[in-house]
């Protein structure tokens, strides 16, 4: 069974409740409907338009066991409210100001996952990725332990095809220039959540443009230091720094990196910095032909994730299965 079947399958079994704040978006009310019909999740819609309904009509689909909350008329609004007022005083905020945040979509819907009405949150077919985030750092938080949120590419190579590959990349979406300790975590998390979407054990390759000391740059420097970090943290197989190739070419790691763990076989890459991770993917996808999924967001206390303003109903789908599986 294919990566993509196989997590829809698996999140039928999970009955996860997941948000679509945005309901104002034609894909959005789409996927509900189809998530619903499919058995893959029950949707939560907010909506603060009045004529939603007439807008699910005129779609010809049926909405009707869907609850569709609007901050209006929630009865915890007030419980909201004094919530995120209390997790956001130290900043100064006033109770007119946790009001304001709380009519708005995004954070409303987050409140619902933190209060437990649902599973997880799923935003951004309309929200640029900073206005997702806001809401999951401010109500959410970080899981126990974890200090660095980041975000996992899930590249399937050759999908729905007996040799069908998976990839994660990452940090692709949220960090813009981690250091060392904060790569350590981007390459921890990547390989729990690689480990528990694609049922494989993760092998963590660090990526630079060297390879064992080829070339003598900080840079170089950063990911060999993040390396002996997830060496002293976990039991993860991870190693570099690496160059490309020499992670993912069998031949090419017996040349660069003989007694390198991983053997050109690497399944996690974790780049340097976000530039070069939201480039390398991009490429992969466009001129590669790859199917990628996500950005899926790691290190957050409960599951919310972010989507392309570009994505499609399919995409919101997938990932509204992973939410599930990761609840």
């Amino acid at each position: 069974m294919d990566l993509l079947t196989s997590i829809r399958e698996e999140a039928k079994e999970k009955n996860g409740k997941i948000v679509l704040p945005e309901s104002n978006d034609e894909r959005v009310l789409e996927a509900a409907f189809k998530l619903k019909e499919k058995n893959i999740s029950t949707p939560i819609l907010v909506s603060d338009d009045n004529n939603i309904n007439d807008k699910i009509r005129t779609m010809n689909i049926n909405l009707d066991d869907v609850p569709i909350y609007s901050p209006d008329d929630f009865n915890g609004f007030d419980d909201f409210i004094e919530t995120y007022y209390q997790k956001r005083q130290h900043k100064d905020i006033t109770k007119e100001e946790a009001e304001t945040r709380m009519r708005d979509r995004n954070f409303f819907g987050t409140m619902l996952v933190e209060k437990g009405l649902a599973d997880g949150c799923l935003s951004g077919a309309d929200t640029p990725t900073g206005e997702v985030l806001r809401p999951a750092l401010h109500i959410l938080g970080t899981a126990e332990g974890v200090q660095t949120v980041s975000s996992d590419m899930l590249m399937i190579i050759n999908p729905q095809q007996e040799n069908e590959k998976v990839i994660s990349f990452a940090d692709c979406a949220v960090m813009p220039d981690p250091d060392e300790k904060q790569v350590a975590e981007i390459a921890m998390a990547t390989a729990q959540t690689h480990q528990t979407l694609v049922q494989e054990k993760p092998k963590i390759a660090m990526l630079s443009f060297s390879t064992k000391g080829s070339a003598k740059h900080e840079k170089a420097t950063k990911m060999q230091k993040a390396t002996e970090i997830v060496r002293e943290e976990s039991d993860f197989c991870v190693d570099g720094e690496l160059q490309a190739d020499a992670a993912i070419d069998k031949t090419v790691a017996q040349k660069k990196a003989p007694e390198s763990p991983l053997k050109g076989e690497a399944n996690v890459l974790i780049f340097p910095e976000l530039q070069a991770g939201n480039i390398g993917y991009k490429l992969v996808q466009r001129i590669g032909g790859v199917e990628a999924v996500g950005p899926i967001i790691q290190g957050l206390s409960k599951p919310m994730n972010d989507l392309s303003r570009g994505c499609s109903i399919d995409d919101i789908i997938n990932v509204a299965a992973i939410l599930c599986n990761l609840k």
